[in-house]
Protein backbone atom coordinates (compact mmCIF):
# COMPACT_ATOMS: atom_id res chain seq x y z
CA UNK A 1 0.00 0.00 0.00
CA UNK A 2 1.47 3.47 -0.97
CA UNK A 3 2.47 5.66 1.60
CA UNK A 4 0.28 8.94 0.71
CA UNK A 5 0.13 11.61 3.23
CA UNK A 6 -3.02 13.34 4.66
CA UNK A 7 -3.35 15.95 2.18
CA UNK A 8 -2.98 13.87 -0.91
CA UNK A 9 -5.93 11.31 1.19
CA UNK A 10 -8.03 14.94 1.42
CA UNK A 11 -7.97 15.69 -2.22
CA UNK A 12 -8.48 12.04 -2.83
CA UNK A 13 -11.81 11.52 -0.78
CA UNK A 14 -13.00 14.93 -1.18
CA UNK A 15 -11.51 16.69 -4.35
CA UNK A 16 -11.73 20.02 -5.47
CA UNK A 17 -13.52 21.00 -8.66
CA UNK A 18 -14.26 18.06 -10.31
CA UNK A 19 -16.39 18.91 -13.74
CA UNK A 20 -16.01 20.24 -16.78
CA UNK A 21 -16.33 24.20 -17.69
CA UNK A 22 -19.15 24.32 -20.95
CA UNK A 23 -17.57 28.14 -21.74
CA UNK A 24 -13.73 27.55 -21.16
CA UNK A 25 -11.35 29.83 -22.37
CA UNK A 26 -8.40 26.79 -22.43
CA UNK A 27 -8.60 22.95 -22.30
CA UNK A 28 -5.83 20.54 -22.04
CA UNK A 29 -6.03 16.93 -22.06
CA UNK A 30 -3.45 14.26 -21.33
CA UNK A 31 -2.85 10.71 -21.70
CA UNK A 32 -5.32 8.15 -22.65
CA UNK A 33 -7.27 5.07 -20.99
CA UNK A 34 -4.95 2.99 -22.43
CA UNK A 35 -2.49 3.91 -20.74
CA UNK A 36 -4.13 4.17 -17.07
CA UNK A 37 -4.29 7.97 -16.63
CA UNK A 38 -6.20 10.30 -18.49
CA UNK A 39 -6.92 13.68 -17.56
CA UNK A 40 -9.04 16.64 -18.73
CA UNK A 41 -8.64 20.11 -17.59
CA UNK A 42 -10.51 23.36 -18.38
CA UNK A 43 -10.44 27.17 -16.86
CA UNK A 44 -11.55 30.34 -17.55
CA UNK A 45 -10.38 33.78 -17.07
CA UNK A 46 -11.91 36.65 -14.96
CA UNK A 47 -11.91 40.43 -16.50
CA UNK A 48 -8.71 40.83 -14.55
CA UNK A 49 -6.97 38.26 -17.08
CA UNK A 50 -6.53 35.52 -13.81
CA UNK A 51 -7.74 32.44 -13.69
CA UNK A 52 -11.41 32.38 -12.27
CA UNK A 53 -12.16 28.84 -12.47
CA UNK A 54 -10.46 25.59 -12.87
CA UNK A 55 -12.08 21.65 -13.45
CA UNK A 56 -10.88 18.62 -14.15
CA UNK A 57 -12.19 15.10 -15.17
CA UNK A 58 -9.29 12.09 -14.52
CA UNK A 59 -9.08 8.64 -14.81
CA UNK A 60 -6.68 7.58 -12.68
CA UNK A 61 -5.50 6.66 -9.26
CA UNK A 62 -5.51 8.01 -6.21
CA UNK A 63 -2.57 9.97 -6.85
CA UNK A 64 -3.78 11.46 -10.40
CA UNK A 65 -7.01 12.53 -8.49
CA UNK A 66 -5.57 13.99 -5.75
CA UNK A 67 -2.72 15.60 -8.10
CA UNK A 68 -5.64 17.22 -10.55
CA UNK A 69 -7.43 18.62 -7.73
CA UNK A 70 -4.78 19.95 -6.16
CA UNK A 71 -3.40 21.52 -9.21
CA UNK A 72 -7.22 23.21 -9.92
CA UNK A 73 -6.93 24.97 -6.30
CA UNK A 74 -3.38 26.18 -7.07
CA UNK A 75 -3.79 27.58 -10.48
CA UNK A 76 -6.81 29.94 -9.38
CA UNK A 77 -6.13 33.59 -9.06
CA UNK A 78 -2.63 32.96 -11.02
CA UNK A 79 -2.14 34.67 -14.63
CA UNK A 80 -1.31 32.44 -17.08
CA UNK A 81 2.42 33.27 -17.06
CA UNK A 82 2.59 32.71 -13.15
CA UNK A 83 0.41 29.21 -14.20
CA UNK A 84 2.59 28.11 -17.11
CA UNK A 85 5.35 28.23 -14.34
CA UNK A 86 3.99 25.51 -11.66
CA UNK A 87 5.90 22.18 -11.93
CA UNK A 88 5.05 18.55 -11.21
CA UNK A 89 6.81 19.07 -7.97
CA UNK A 90 4.88 22.28 -7.21
CA UNK A 91 1.72 20.05 -7.26
CA UNK A 92 3.65 17.21 -5.32
CA UNK A 93 4.96 19.54 -2.66
CA UNK A 94 1.62 21.15 -2.19
CA UNK A 95 0.51 17.67 -1.49
CA UNK A 96 3.22 17.20 1.22
CA UNK A 97 4.95 14.73 -1.41
CA UNK A 98 3.71 11.76 -3.59
CA UNK A 99 5.48 8.03 -3.59
CA UNK A 100 7.64 8.35 -6.01
CA UNK A 101 6.19 5.62 -8.38
CA UNK A 102 3.49 8.16 -8.33
CA UNK A 103 5.28 11.25 -9.59
CA UNK A 104 3.83 10.63 -12.95
CA UNK A 105 0.57 11.46 -11.78
CA UNK A 106 1.75 15.24 -11.28
CA UNK A 107 3.78 15.68 -14.46
CA UNK A 108 0.42 14.76 -16.29
CA UNK A 109 -1.13 17.68 -14.30
CA UNK A 110 1.36 20.01 -15.35
CA UNK A 111 1.30 18.73 -18.90
CA UNK A 112 -2.40 19.52 -19.03
CA UNK A 113 -1.77 23.10 -18.16
CA UNK A 114 0.62 23.68 -20.83
CA UNK A 115 -1.62 22.14 -23.21
CA UNK A 116 -4.52 24.46 -21.77
CA UNK A 117 -2.37 27.40 -22.19
CA UNK A 118 -1.67 26.72 -25.33
CA UNK A 119 -4.96 26.37 -26.81
CA UNK A 120 -5.93 29.55 -24.99
CA UNK A 121 -3.28 31.44 -27.12
CA UNK A 122 -4.27 29.63 -30.09
CA UNK A 123 -1.02 27.84 -30.71
CA UNK A 124 -2.90 24.58 -31.70
CA UNK A 125 -1.98 20.92 -30.84
CA UNK A 126 1.92 20.51 -30.84
CA UNK A 127 3.13 18.27 -33.21
CA UNK A 128 5.25 15.06 -31.91
CA UNK A 129 8.73 17.07 -30.13
CA UNK A 130 11.43 13.78 -30.57
CA UNK A 131 11.61 10.79 -31.52
CA UNK A 132 9.02 7.80 -29.37
CA UNK A 133 11.00 5.85 -27.26
CA UNK A 134 8.69 3.83 -25.42
CA UNK A 135 5.90 2.64 -27.54
CA UNK A 136 3.84 1.29 -25.05
CA UNK A 137 3.19 4.63 -23.10
CA UNK A 138 3.88 7.40 -26.30
CA UNK A 139 6.97 8.39 -24.85
CA UNK A 140 9.38 10.59 -26.42
CA UNK A 141 13.33 11.12 -26.04
CA UNK A 142 12.35 14.98 -25.32
CA UNK A 143 10.05 14.15 -22.83
CA UNK A 144 12.84 11.28 -20.76
CA UNK A 145 15.36 14.13 -21.10
CA UNK A 146 12.94 16.52 -19.70
CA UNK A 147 12.23 14.47 -16.90
CA UNK A 148 15.87 13.65 -16.10
CA UNK A 149 16.88 17.84 -16.14
CA UNK A 150 14.00 18.53 -14.35
CA UNK A 151 14.05 16.07 -11.61
CA UNK A 152 17.73 14.75 -11.53
CA UNK A 153 16.63 11.41 -12.08
CA UNK A 154 20.13 8.92 -12.22
CA UNK A 155 17.97 5.73 -12.93
CA UNK A 156 15.48 3.50 -15.18
CA UNK A 157 12.71 3.07 -12.37
CA UNK A 158 13.25 6.89 -11.58
CA UNK A 159 12.07 7.89 -15.32
CA UNK A 160 9.30 4.74 -15.12
CA UNK A 161 8.10 6.57 -12.22
CA UNK A 162 7.90 10.09 -13.27
CA UNK A 163 7.13 9.58 -17.08
CA UNK A 164 5.80 5.72 -17.35
CA UNK A 165 8.11 5.44 -20.20
CA UNK A 166 10.17 2.02 -19.46
CA UNK A 167 7.00 0.51 -17.26
CA UNK A 168 5.35 -1.82 -19.85
CA UNK A 169 7.95 -4.45 -22.14
CA UNK A 170 11.20 -3.14 -21.20
CA UNK A 171 12.40 -3.27 -24.48
CA UNK A 172 13.00 0.74 -24.70
CA UNK A 173 15.44 0.24 -21.23
CA UNK A 174 18.34 0.76 -23.06
CA UNK A 175 17.54 3.76 -25.15
CA UNK A 176 16.30 5.41 -22.19
CA UNK A 177 19.74 4.27 -20.60
CA UNK A 178 21.56 6.28 -23.35
CA UNK A 179 19.22 9.08 -22.76
CA UNK A 180 20.24 9.43 -18.85
CA UNK A 181 24.01 9.30 -19.27
CA UNK A 182 23.56 11.83 -22.59
CA UNK A 183 21.43 14.18 -20.14
CA UNK A 184 24.08 13.60 -17.18
CA UNK A 185 27.39 13.48 -18.90
CA UNK A 186 27.85 9.74 -17.65
CA UNK A 187 29.90 7.57 -19.54
CA UNK A 188 27.65 4.64 -21.58
CA UNK A 189 27.16 1.54 -19.99
CA UNK A 190 26.97 -1.68 -22.26
CA UNK A 191 23.53 -2.74 -23.53
CA UNK A 192 21.76 -5.58 -21.45
CA UNK A 193 20.35 -8.28 -23.63
CA UNK A 194 16.58 -8.09 -24.34
CA UNK A 195 14.55 -10.12 -22.35
CA UNK A 196 12.07 -12.04 -24.68
CA UNK A 197 8.49 -10.97 -24.39
CA UNK A 198 5.53 -12.56 -22.29
CA UNK A 199 2.46 -13.20 -23.86
CA UNK A 200 0.86 -10.11 -22.67
CA UNK A 201 3.82 -7.83 -22.87
CA UNK A 202 3.72 -8.43 -26.71
CA UNK A 203 -0.09 -8.31 -26.98
CA UNK A 204 -0.14 -4.67 -25.37
CA UNK A 205 2.81 -3.44 -27.26
CA UNK A 206 1.10 -4.87 -30.51
CA UNK A 207 -2.07 -2.84 -29.54
CA UNK A 208 0.23 -0.44 -28.51
CA UNK A 209 1.66 0.14 -32.05
CA UNK A 210 -1.64 -0.07 -34.27
CA UNK A 211 -3.19 2.79 -32.14
CA UNK A 212 -0.46 4.97 -32.60
CA UNK A 213 1.64 4.48 -35.73
CA UNK A 214 -0.74 2.23 -38.05
CA UNK A 215 -4.37 3.16 -37.45
CA UNK A 216 -3.76 6.76 -37.82
CA UNK A 217 -2.74 6.08 -41.60
CA UNK A 218 -5.63 3.81 -42.12
CA UNK A 219 -8.06 6.22 -40.95
CA UNK A 220 -7.18 9.18 -42.94
CA UNK A 221 -8.35 6.88 -46.04
CA UNK A 222 -11.82 5.56 -44.00
CA UNK A 223 -10.04 2.42 -43.25
CA UNK A 224 -9.52 1.19 -40.13
CA UNK A 225 -8.46 -2.05 -38.54
CA UNK A 226 -8.82 -4.00 -35.41
CA UNK A 227 -6.86 -6.66 -33.44
CA UNK A 228 -8.90 -9.94 -33.11
CA UNK A 229 -5.99 -12.09 -31.48
CA UNK A 230 -1.96 -12.84 -30.99
CA UNK A 231 -1.35 -16.36 -31.23
CA UNK A 232 2.25 -16.84 -30.73
CA UNK A 233 3.69 -14.86 -33.35
CA UNK A 234 0.83 -14.79 -35.38
CA UNK A 235 -1.32 -11.41 -35.12
CA UNK A 236 -5.07 -12.08 -36.42
CA UNK A 237 -6.57 -8.58 -37.61
CA UNK A 238 -9.68 -7.86 -39.14
CA UNK A 239 -9.77 -4.56 -41.54
CA UNK A 240 -12.30 -2.30 -41.35
CA UNK A 241 -14.01 0.49 -43.66
CA UNK A 242 -12.52 1.14 -46.91
CA UNK A 243 -9.75 -1.27 -46.22
CA UNK A 244 -12.07 -4.65 -45.74
CA UNK A 245 -13.25 -3.65 -49.64
CA UNK A 246 -9.89 -2.26 -51.02
CA UNK A 247 -8.65 -5.21 -53.34
CA UNK A 248 -4.68 -4.07 -52.31
CA UNK A 249 -5.71 -4.76 -48.65
CA UNK A 250 -3.26 -7.58 -48.71
CA UNK A 251 -0.66 -5.35 -49.79
CA UNK A 252 -1.77 -3.02 -47.23
CA UNK A 253 -1.39 -6.24 -44.61
CA UNK A 254 1.99 -7.58 -45.77
CA UNK A 255 3.64 -4.16 -46.83
CA UNK A 256 2.50 -1.71 -44.33
CA UNK A 257 0.57 -3.01 -40.67
CA UNK A 258 3.21 -6.94 -41.24
CA UNK A 259 5.89 -4.28 -42.12
CA UNK A 260 5.82 -1.96 -38.89
CA UNK A 261 4.93 -4.46 -36.35
CA UNK A 262 7.98 -6.55 -37.39
CA UNK A 263 9.67 -3.25 -36.95
CA UNK A 264 8.46 -1.89 -33.64
CA UNK A 265 7.67 -5.05 -32.17
CA UNK A 266 9.38 -8.29 -33.16
CA UNK A 267 10.51 -9.23 -36.28
CA UNK A 268 9.25 -12.80 -36.14
CA UNK A 269 5.14 -11.63 -36.37
CA UNK A 270 3.17 -12.30 -39.20
CA UNK A 271 0.25 -10.66 -39.95
CA UNK A 272 -2.87 -12.68 -41.00
CA UNK A 273 -6.71 -11.17 -41.87
CA UNK A 274 -9.39 -13.33 -40.23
Amino acid sequence: MWDYTDKVKDHFLHPRNVGFIDNFDGIGEVGSLACGDALKLTFKLGPDGRIADAKFQTFGCASAIASSSALTEMIKGMTLDEAAKVTNEDIANYLGGLPKEKMHCSVMGRDAMEKAIAYYRGEGEKKIDGEIVCECFGVTDKQIERAVKENGLTTIEEVTDYVKAGGGCGHCHDKIQAIIDTTLGNAPKPPKKAEPLTNIQKIKLIDATLEREIKPALNQDGGDIELVDVDGNRVLVKLRGTCASCNKSQLTLKHYVEAKLKDLVSPDLVVEEV
